[in-house]
C-alpha cells in the first residue's frame, strides 16, 4: 500500500442556499459603498494632498523623504499626488463628476512629473501613468456627452506622454525588458539617477506595460511606447521554459537568466499572466491569447490544485516551491472568469473567503490549512475584484453576500477617524499607519460595481478594460491604426495544438450561455465548506440503502482497502494524489450515488476534520539525527519528524545514540529477518506499505533501540516540504517504547550514502543538535534513554551546535495562526501511513569540506544550493 499523507480540503454543506438581494438592500449597499469612499478620500484631500499617500493614524500625508523609510514599497511614492490621480476615473464610476472636474484641475496645476526622485517602473506605469489615461478616458466621455469638462483639451493625455517618454530610458536594456527603477528627471544612467546598477526585476514588472503603453501609443499616435511594452513581453515568453512551459518570478534583465525559478500566480508573476489576455481584448492581438492559452494550460496542469495555487519550480514543475500562499493570487479567480473557466474561480474563491471570514482579512500570505504565514494586510483590493467578475458571470446573489463581508470587515477592524488603516496583523486587529492609493482606486470600484444596477452607471462598463490597477481603458482603442513591433520568427509550440480549449481560442466566452443553471456555483462551492461556521447541524446518521452495513467512519478508513474506496465512492468523496505525493480527499454531493449517500459523505469529511483536531493538539516540534561517527563527528545535523508514540525525545536529557544498520525487509512491514544485526541497533527503514506503528514494532520485537523512516518519495526534501509527524494506528501504542523519527528522501540519502562509504555510522537520535565535544567524539554504549509513554505537545525550541568548527543547527518554528483546525489540515486517518505536517520547521545543515567522502560532498553541496534558494524565496517580499 502506497503510504498516504491526507490534507483535508473540502467538507461540510450549506446550511441553506442563497436567496436573491432585494434591490433596497443592494441600494443601501450601493450608497454604503460612496460613503465609505467619502471617508477615505475626503480625508486624503483634507489631511494629505498634495502628499502621495495618507497616513490615516497620524492624520497626515507621507511624503518620501520626510518620513522613514519602508524600503522598496516607497518606490512607488515620486512626489506626484499619487492618491489622487490614482483615483480619479474612481470619481467618474461613483458618479462623483463635479469633484472629479475639480481633481482634474487640481492634477493639471499641482502635479509635477519631473522630480528628481527614483521610482519603480511597475508602480508607476500602473497607478499613475494608468491613472492619467483613465482619468482622460472619463474626461473625454464626459466632454462628448456635454455637461461637463467641455473645457478639456487633453491635458492629462499630454501629462501621460510626458510621463511615458520619462520612464523609456528604463527600456534601454540588451533584452528590452525595463530596469525596476528609473529617476524621473534623469533616467537611469549616470551618478545623479542614483540607480540603473539594477541587475533584476520580477517578471510581473517586466510583463505589466503593455496595456497602458499600448494604450498610450494609440491614443497619440506615437508608436514607441507600444512597441517596448511588446518587445519585453516577446523577451519574457523566449525565456519560458520550454519544457513546463512557465516563467519564474525574477529575471536577470541583461541575461535573461532566471534569477528565482519559483513559478505561481501570485506575487511577483500574476499581472503577467493578467496583461497577456486582457492585451489581446483590448488590442486584438492573437498571439496574446495563444501565448496566454499555452501559459493558462500549464498553470492548471502544475499549480492549480483545486482550490489551491501552489507554488511550483520552472524546472521540476512537479517539486512544490512552497507551503504556502500569497494574497496577490487573489485576482486569479477574477482572469479565470475572463478566460471562461468558471468552476476553478468558484473553487478558489470559495476557498479565500473562508479565509477571510477566518481571519477578517486575507493574510499577505496563508498555508493550506488556512493558517497565517505573514499577518499583514494592506487593504488589497483583489478578493473584491474577484467577487465582482464572479457575480457578473453567474448572478448568483452568494457574491453580494460576499461583498458585504468586505465593507463590514473594512468598517469593524479598518475604519479610523482619518481613513481606512491596514491591518499590521489580522490576528490583533493592530493596525498601521498606511492607506495605500489603491485602495481608492480598486477596492470601491469593485464593490460600487458589485451592487450597482446598469441604470445606475454613467456609461457602459463592458465598453472598457480593467487595468491590473482597475484604471478604465476604452476598447475602442482596438481599432485605432498602430505600429507593430519588429516582426518576430516566432512559432507556436507543439502544445498549443494539445489545448482542450478549441471553444475559446479565439473569443471570451459568454458566460451565461455557459451556465445557465443559477445553481451551478452552490453546487462548487457546496464541498469547500471549512470548519469556519460550526453553526451547520449536524445530519443523523443514516445507512445507504443497498450498501449492506453502517455508512464508513473516519477512524476505520484504510487506504488500501479497496471495500473502503467503493464506499468512499458512493458517497461521492474522491482520493485526489497530488504532485507531491499526497493524497487530497475531495468531496461532491452531487456524484454521491444518492442523497442520503451525500450525507454520509458529509459526515464523514466532518469526522475528518474532527480527528485532525484531535491530533493537532499533539502537535510536536521536529526533532534531530546527528551523524556523530569519524569523519562527521556531529557536523551533520537531518531535519527528523517526530511520531507521535514510542520515546520522547523532548524529554531525553541524552537522546538515543547508536549505530545504524538497514532492516531486512526494507519496509519493516513482517517479522524483520536480519534481526542478529538489527538488535541493539537504530533500524532503517522506508516508508510504505503498512503502517509505522507496525514498522516500530517489527524492529522493536528484533531488540532495536530506536528507528528511522526513509520517505519513498523521490526527490522530497525538507526544505521544500512540510515536515512529517508520524501518526498511530489507531490502536493503543504504549507497547512501544523505542523513538521512531521521520526524514524525507532527500535527507535519507545522505544517511544511506555514509554507510555505503563508511559501513559503520553512527547516529544521535534527540531533540536537538548536541555540542561537539567529548560526548561526541566518544562512543558510548549506555546513553539511551526510554520513556513509556508519548508526551504532551512541545514547543520548539533552538539549538546550535556550539563551537567555532561545528555547524550550527537551529530549529525555527514557523509562523502559525491560532490552534483550531481548518479546511487544509493533514490530517491522519488509522490507516494513513502519513506523518502530520506541522507549521513548516526545518534545520539547517552544514558540513566541513573535508569531513566526509566525495559522494557525500557532492550530494551535501547540491541540497545547500537548494536550501539556500527556497530560503532566499521564503526572505522576498511580495
Amino acid at each position: 500500500m502506497p503510504s498516504v499523507l491526507f490534507i483535508l480540503m473540502l467538507l461540510a454543506a450549506l446550511c441553506s442556499l442563497g436567496r436573491a438581494m432585494s434591490r433596497d438592500e443592494k441600494l443601501k449597499l450601493r450608497n454604503q459603498v460612496v460613503e465609505m469612499f467619502d471617508h477615505a478620500y475626503q480625508n486624503y484631500m483634507d489631511h494629505a494632498y498634495p502628499a502621495d499617500e495618507l497616513m490615516p493614524l497620524t492624520c497626515r500625508g507621507r511624503v518620501r523623504g520626510l518620513e522613514p523609510s519602508r524600503g522598496d514599497v516607497d518606490d512607488a511614492l515620486g512626489k506626484f499626488s499619487l492618491t489622487l490621480i490614482d483615483t480619479l476615473d474612481t470619481l467618474v464610476l461613483l458618479n462623483k463628476t463635479v469633484e472629479f472636474e475639480a481633481a482634474v484641475r487640481r492634477v493639471l496645476s499641482d502635479v509635477r512629473l519631473d522630480n528628481d526622485i527614483v521610482v519603480s517602473v511597475f508602480e508607476t506605469n500602473i497607478r499613475v501613468l494608468g491613472g492619467l489615461l483613465g482619468g482622460h478616458s472619463m474626461a473625454v466621455m464626459l466632454k462628448e456627452e456635454g455637461q461637463h469638462m467641455r473645457w478639456y483639451q487633453d491635458e492629462l493625455l499630454h501629462m501621460a506622454k510626458d510621463l511615458g517618454l520619462r520612464l523609456l530610458p528604463a527600456f534601454n536594456t540588451s533584452s528590452g525588458l525595463p530596469y525596476p527603477r528609473v529617476n524621473l528627471k534623469y533616467g537611469v544612467r549616470g551618478p545623479e539617477t542614483r540607480t540603473g546598477t539594477e541587475t533584476d526585476t520580477c517578471t510581473a514588472c517586466a510583463g505589466t506595460i503593455i496595456l497602458e503603453f499600448a494604450a498610450l501609443s494609440r491614443f497619440t499616435g506615437d508608436p514607441v511606447f507600444e512597441a517596448h511594452a511588446r518587445r519585453a513581453l516577446d523577451f519574457l515568453w523566449e525565456k519560458r521554459q520550454r519544457n513546463s512551459n512557465l516563467v519564474g518570478t525574477t529575471i536577470n534583465i541583461h541575461s535573461g537568466e532566471w534569477v528565482r525559478r519559483d513559478s505561481g500566480v501570485g506575487a511577483g508573476i500574476d499581472s503577467y499572466y493578467e496583461y497577456l489576455l486582457k492585451a489581446y481584448v483590448l488590442l486584438g492581438d492573437d498571439q496574446f491569447l495563444q501565448r496566454f492559452n499555452i501559459h493558462y494550460a500549464s498553470i492548471m496542469k502544475y499549480i492549480s490544485q483545486p482550490p489551491l495555487l501552489l507554488d511550483v519550480h520552472i524546472h521540476k514543475p512537479l517539486l512544490p516551491a512552497r507551503t504556502w500562499m500569497d494574497s496577490l493570487l487573489a485576482f486569479f479567480p477574477g482572469l479565470q472568469v475572463l478566460k471562461g473557466d468558471i468552476r476553478p474561480a468558484i473553487e478558489t474563491h470559495e476557498m479565500l473567503y473562508q479565509v477571510t471570514k477566518k481571519h477578517n482579512f486575507l493574510p499577505e500570505a496563508f498555508t493550506t490549512d488556512f493558517r497565517v504565514h505573514w499577518a499583514q494586510h494592506p487593504l488589497r483590493p483583489e478578493f473584491a475584484e474577484s467577487t465582482y467578475f464572479l457575480f457578473k458571470a453567474t448572478g448568483d446573489p452568494y457574491y453580494l453576500e460576499a461583498g458585504r463581508t468586505i465593507m463590514d470587515n473594512l468598517n469593524r477592524f479598518a475604519r479610523v477617524p482619518c481613513g481606512f488603516a491596514a491591518m499590521k496583523d489580522v490576528r490583533t486587529g493592530s493596525h498601521e499607519d498606511r492607506m495605500d492609493s489603491f485602495f481608492l482606486a480598486e477596492m470601491f470600484k469593485y464593490l460600487f460595481l458589485l451592487f450597482a444596477d446598469p441604470e445606475d452607471l454613467r456609461f457602459d462598463v463592458e465598453d472598457y478594460i480593467f487595468t491590473t490597477e482597475a484604471h478604465l481603458l476604452p476598447l475602442s482603442l482596438s481599432t485605432t491604426p498602430h505600429v507593430s513591433s519588429a516582426p518576430q520568427n516566432q512559432t507556436i509550440p507543439q502544445v498549443e495544438q494539445e489545448l482542450d480549449d478549441s471553444n475559446f481560442d479565439w473569443t471570451c466566452p459568454n458566460t451565461r450561455l455557459l451556465f445557465p443553471d443559477p445553481a451551478f456555483p452552490r453546487n462548487l462551492r457546496e464541498p469547500i465548506r471549512s470548519a469556519v461556521d460550526k453553526s451547520c447541524p449536524r445530519p443523523a446518521p443514516h445507512r445507504e440503502p443497498g450498501m449492506g452495513a453502517p455508512p464508513l467512519r473516519a477512524q476505520d478508513f484504510m487506504a488500501n482497502n479497496p471495500e473502503h474506496l467503493e464506499l468512499l465512492r458512493r458517497m461521492g468523496v474522491s482520493l485526489i494524489h497530488l504532485k507531491d505525493g499526497r493524497v487530497q480527499l475531495v468531496q461532491h454531493a452531487t456524484q454521491a450515488v444518492s442523497p442520503i449517500a451525500a450525507e454520509d459523505g458529509v459526515r464523514f469529511m466532518q469526522e475528518m476534520m474532527e480527528l485532525s483536531s484531535q491530533q493537532q493538539k499533539e502537535q510536536l516540534p521536529p526533532r534531530a539525527i546527528q551523524i556523530v561517527s569519524h569523519p562527521f563527528f556531529g557536523r551533520i545535523v537531518l531535519t527528523a519528524g517526530p511520531a507521535q508514540f514510542g520515546t520522547d525525545l523532548y524529554k531525553s536529557s541524552t537522546g538515543v545514540r547508536g549505530f545504524v544498520t538497514v532492516a531486512e525487509p526494507y519496509t519493516g512491514c513482517s517479522e524483520i529477518t536480519n534481526g542478529e544485526y538489527v538488535q541493539g541497533h537504530i533500524a532503517l527503514l522506508q516508508r510504505g506499505q503498512c503502517m509505522f506503528a507496525e514498522k516500530a514494532r517489527h524492529i522493536q520485537k528484533a531488540g532495536a533501540i530506536g528507528g528511522i523512516v526513509v520517505d519513498d518519495n523521490e526527490g522530497s526534501s525538507s526544505d521544500t516540504a512540510p515536515l512529517f509527524q508520524m501518526a498511530g494506528d489507531g490502536r493503543n501504542t504504549d507497547d512501544i517504547t523505542l523513538p521512531l523519527l521521520f526524514l524525507f528522501h532527500k535527507e535519507g540519502n545522505i544517511l544511506l550514502e555514509a554507510l555505503k562509504e563508511y559501513r559503520q555510522v553512527e547516529v544521535l537520535l534527540s531533540d536537538k543538535a548536541r555540542d561537539r565535544g567529548a560526548d561526541v567524539h566518544e562512543p558510548k554504549e549506555d546513553c539511551q534513554t526510554r520513556a513509556t509513554s508519548p508526551s504532551e505537545a512541545a514547543t520548539a525550541s533552538a539549538s546550535e551546535a556550539a563551537t567555532a568548527t561545528a555547524s550550527e543547527a537551529t530549529t525555527a518554528s514557523g509562523e502559525g495562526g491560532d490552534a483550531g483546525p481548518a479546511a487544509g489540515e493533514d490530517v491522519k486517518p488509522a490507516e494513513a501511513d502519513a506523518p502530520k505536517a506541522n507549521t513548516g520547521e526545518d534545520v539547517e545543515r552544514r558540513v566541513d569540506g573535508d569531513a566526509a567522502g566525495q559522494s557525500v560532498d557532492q550530494m551535501l553541496t547540491d541540497w545547500r544550493d537548494d536550501l539556500e534558494a527556497f530560503r532566499q524565496m521564503e526572505k522576498d517580499e511580495l
